[in-house]
């Protein structure tokens, strides 16, 4: 049954294609309405500066866009996307060393941000009764008396909307409209821990020219966060990340540190990681791209579902409602799931009344709890974090010891534990929050008695193997 005639899409990038997909069922027409023009291939785009960096598409993201698109996790593997089991394909480096390989349940399909974008944005054009138009740039929105949405400016033109949804991502204006039309202003919660990023793209060697020792698709070295002196770079977050082509992303992060800026200083920082092996596999293969850094990391919620009355004609996915710190990887598969809600929502409704729109957003406020605890949990308990959500000095100390404390006792009782490591798999994927982990009397038994082990020294499998060697 349609609920209109048309719906606009403000943004073409991941976000906006999934809601177009959602949408397509329910109106006559569907305008995606983007600022760049969009490359037939895999290419980098000014609308996408993130797309530089790794990208994980997570379990739940890749159910989601499966349930939108049947077919779509068979269209990423055969456009080049890599099916690996994470703990079987990674090179996992903590602060004792090397971690063993096991079978666990963390399984992920590898690919570049490009990849994922292109092979969803042609399913999309696929569609009769979607139109993507490019080279447009959204300039305001159109309201009736009561201020509800119901139509869009772009580029000189206007078209009428039933339905507007705003994928803009992290800058939108759509919030500053609504208020211009006389809406009030929605609350917005914040908490920038002052993330910075940077990467670069690799070409690998053949896979005949690689060392034995070379077995592992993927390389993560964990943040130490040592206390006293040692080099700023032991308290990165980095990862050589496999992508399509036999490429890889050599990135390096951290949480309020200075980051190298130029080829000589990523190759010198990568050098006084707590492993030589990281730069040697940079050194092995052939680099072609500049540095990319990136700072635009702060988590942002703007709860529309706090006001008295929700938005009328317009709903939110993606960044721009709530933004995450991209270094957890939640964002495409979050808006992805959202893409969900909506289709559901549509689903279940003859008519878009004003209780549809604040359905939609308890609903969508209820999924994005998971993925904002997990982002909180970790951030807040950096002194450089600067926001709404912020805690006192004293709370910050005992979050990082703690968060530190209990996320070493989980992944490694994950190694001996098939219940433990089950559950975190599916928090991992947002298929369920560390909350709803915590309260299974079967994970807190397996965590205390990895703990128990830790103390005595008596494990099921070795681990903390010399991370000046190669990773067994």
């Amino acid at each position: 049954m349609s609920l209109g005639r048309t719906a606009v899409v403000l943004g073409g990038s991941m976000a906006g294609l999934s809601s177009a997909g959602a949408l397509a069922p329910h109106f006559d027409e569907v305008l995606v309405l983007e600022r760049d023009e969009l490359p037939p291939d895999a290419q980098h785009r000014r609308g996408v500066p993130q797309s530089k960096h790794p990208h994980f598409l997570l379990n739940s993201g890749r159910r989601a866009l499966g349930e939108l698109f049947p077919g779509f996790e068979a269209d990423l593997i055969a456009a080049g996307g890599m099916p690996l089991i994470a703990s079987m394909d990674t090179a996992h480096m903590t602060d004792v060393g090397w971690s063993p390989r096991k079978r666990g349940a963390l399984d992920m399909v590898y690919g570049s941000r490009l990849l994922i974008e292109r092979v969803l944005r042609d399913r999309v054009r696929a569609l009769e009764n979607v139109t993507i138009r490019e080279g447009v740039t959204v300039t305001g929105i159109n309201t009736d008396d009561a201020g509800r949405v119901i139509g869009v400016k772009f580029s000189g033109e206007e078209v009428d909307a039933d339905l507007v949804v705003d994928a803009l991502g992290r800058g939108s204006k759509v919030s500053d409209w609504l208020v211009a039309a006389g809406q009030p202003e929605a609350p917005v919660i914040t908490l920038d821990a002052k993330v910075v990023y940077v990467s670069q793209w690799y070409d690998l060697p053949p896979a005949e020219e690689r060392a034995d020792t070379w077995w592992w698709k993927h390389m993560v070295i964990m943040p130490t966060e040592k206390k006293g002196d040692h080099p700023k770079e032991n308290d990165y977050l980095s990862n050589f990340f496999p992508i399509e082509g036999n490429r890889s992303i050599a990135c390096m992060g951290s949480w309020g540190l200075e980051m190298p800026r130029n080829d000589e200083e990523f190759i010198a920082a990568a050098n006084r990681l707590q492993t030589p092996k990281f730069a040697a596999a940079m050194a092995a293969s052939t680099p072609t791209s500049e540095v990319h850094l990136t700072r635009s990391t702060g988590n942002k919620w703007r709860r529309y579902d706090k006001l008295p009355v929700a938005p009328q004609g317009v709903v939110f996915v993606g960044d721009s409602i709530c933004a995450f710190n991209p270094f957890y990887g939640q964002g495409m598969s979050s808006a992805a799931l959202s893409a969900v809600r909506l289709r559901g929502a549509l689903e279940s409704t003859s008519a878009l009344y004003p209780a549809f729109y604040q359905r939609f957003l308890a609903g969508q406020a209820k999924e994005f709890k998971v993925p904002w605890g997990m982002a909180m949990a970790r951030d807040r308990g950096y002194d450089c974090a600067t926001g709404t959500e912020t805690v006192p000095k004293w709370m910050r100390k005992i979050l990082a010891s703690v968060g530190a404390s209990m996320f070493n006792t989980i992944t490694g009782a994950s190694r001996e534990d098939q219940v433990v490591d089950e559950h975190f798999a599916r928090v991992f994927n947002l298929d369920e929050s560390i909350g709803t982990m915590m309260r299974s009397p079967r994970v807190i038994f397996g965590l205390l008695r990895f703990r128990i082990s830790d103390m005595f020294g008596r494990h099921k499998i070795p681990f903390g193997f010399d991370p000046q060697l190669d990773p067994p």
